[in-house]
């Protein structure tokens, strides 16, 4: 491949990766591969280590066995606070917003980096710090603009709609400018229409970032995806295309009958 290995390495990477809890196997030597601008969805029945993989790739959970790779670099210790610093941002089911600043200021708090002086310093009001403010708020209003929730800026989270809260606590992840975006399952609590509207929005993303997407609705995941992973009891059973995976029997096995188009 031309660009040498830095160029051509896949965003995220989990090779070989074993999780175990207690006497319980979450996941046994589960690998995928994230690649530039591709949307990387995970799928599998309930309990089939989807979450797990998602907590792996966070952070949250340290493997047994195996490796985290970005970019070609092995992350033999990684933490949820480093993820910021290698460009990679996540949103969480719980969404994990804060109650007591606005939305705009919330969105604000996931560009900090972007600030030389710090969203603390501009609380705080020191030297340089208006300026940065300032082009911080800027910026996250637009991120809040390009999702279509500007209108909301200055209300509290627990104001609003579960769905525009989801869509607050995306906001606040794009606010980093991430090259890697996690996503934990965005689409639960919304209705079809909204999911629609969820999946043109990981498409246009997918431009400007890659996605790893760990979702229950198939069909979501079907329309949006480059590259599917399933799991089932903690293992690989299938990957490929959306049309490969479709069609799997290993797939359609795992289901049980289930719908998977």
């Amino acid at each position: 491949m031309n660009g040498g290995p830095m160029t051509s390495a896949p965003e995220l990477e989990l090779e070989d990766v074993t999780v175990t809890f207690g006497g319980l196997t979450a996941l046994a030597g589960v690998g995928l591969a994230v690649d530039a601008h591709q949307v990387h969805g995970v799928i599998g029945p309930n309990g089939a280590g989807k979450t797990t993989v998602f907590n792996v790739a966070c952070g949250f959970v340290r493997p047994d066995r195996g490796r985290i790779v970005r970019r070609g670099r092995p992350l033999d210790r990684l933490r949820p606070h480093d993820l910021a610093g290698l460009g990679i941002a996540r949103t969480l089911q719980g969404l994990g917003l804060f109650d007591r600043v606005t939305v705009l200021e919330n969105v604000m708090v996931g560009a900090d980096h972007r600030a030389r002086s710090g969203f603390l310093a501009g609380l705080l009001a020191l030297p340089r710090a208006a300026r940065d403010e300032r082009a911080l708020r800027e910026h996250a209003y637009a991120v809040l603009d390009g999702l279509g929730i500007a209108d909301v800026a200055d209300r509290y989270p627990p104001s609003l709609p579960y769905p525009v809260r989801k869509k607050v606590a995306l906001a606040r992840a794009l606010a980093a400018e991430p090259d890697l975006l996690l996503l934990d399952e965005p689409a639960s609590g919304l209705s079809a229409a909204e999911i629609d509207d969820l999946g043109e929005t990981v498409r246009e993303l997918a431009t400007r970032m890659s996605v790893l997407l760990v979702e229950h609705h198939v069909d979501l995941v079907m329309r949006v995806c480059d590259t599917i992973t399933v799991l089932d009891f903690g293992r690989v059973i299938a990957r490929g295309t959306p049309a490969e995976v479709r069609d799997d029997p290993a797939v359609l096995a795992a289901y049980l009958g289930e719908s998977v188009g």
